[in-house]
């Protein structure tokens, strides 16, 4: 994609968060790789007010904060850039505080495998950190130790990361991440629920690399 049409992205990525209930208001970021860049969402604009013209962009060579355009980026770049450069599998970062995986937070609870549908996340388990204040050094080093190799976790008292090869695989990541959460809630609530064996999720994981969206990283 060229960077308009990359911003256009975003601002329809972040749009569709909030039609599904997924995010609100002016919580939630999402970013994009671009080169040696990043493209992120500004801070403190609500998703009917996003513009491409004011997704900001980063270096992903300087930890200065710099930026171009014409508002600041999220609160919480530190974090995007973080993964970004940790991890040049993930092309995109989305960031929400949807209602299960918040509750879930809360909680300090991982996500278990109590439905396969965790493979996507490429493990058996999605973590959930410790708390840290949003936007600082330590909440992205929660964010990279939770992650892993893996695709989804939960930030202790704040919300929900998923990456993905790309930004259409990121946004299924988030509403996979949801229902999980969603799902295991309730369960819990209803009794105990089964959490499926370690290498059952290990040959679904494998199964999966040849799924829908995640025939596009081959």
């Amino acid at each position: 994609m060229t960077g308009f049409e990359s911003r256009a992205a975003i601002v329809a990525a972040m749009r569709e968060l909030e039609r599904t209930g997924l995010n609100q208001g002016t919580s939630g970021n999402i970013s994009l790789r671009d080169g040696e860049a990043m493209l992120i969402t500004p801070s403190g604009v609500p998703a009917q007010d996003l513009q491409p013209e004011i997704i900001a962009r980063m270096s992903l060579s300087d930890r200065s904060g710099a930026f171009t355009g014409p508002s600041p980026p999220s609160s919480e770049w530190r974090f995007h850039f973080a993964i970004l450069r940790a991890r040049p599998d993930v092309n995109a970062v989305v960031h929400m505080h949807s209602t299960y995986a918040t509750t879930l937070s809360v909680l300090r609870r991982d996500i278990p495998a109590v439905h396969y549908m965790i493979a996507v996340f490429g493990c058996s388990k999605i973590r959930c950190t410790e708390y840290a204040p949003f936007g600082t050094d330590r909440l992205s080093e929660l964010a990279i130790e939770g992650l892993g190799s893996n695709d989804g976790v939960l930030l202790g008292n704040h919300g929900a990361i998923v990456t993905g090869a790309d930004l259409a695989k990121a946004m299924w990541r988030a509403v996979e991440l949801e229902s999980l959460a969603k799902v295991y809630y309730l369960a819990q609530n209803a009794g105990e629920p089964v959490v499926l064996p370690e290498k059952e999720i290990e040959v679904t994981v494998e199964r999966f690399k040849t799924y829908g969206l995640n025939k596009r990283d081959s």
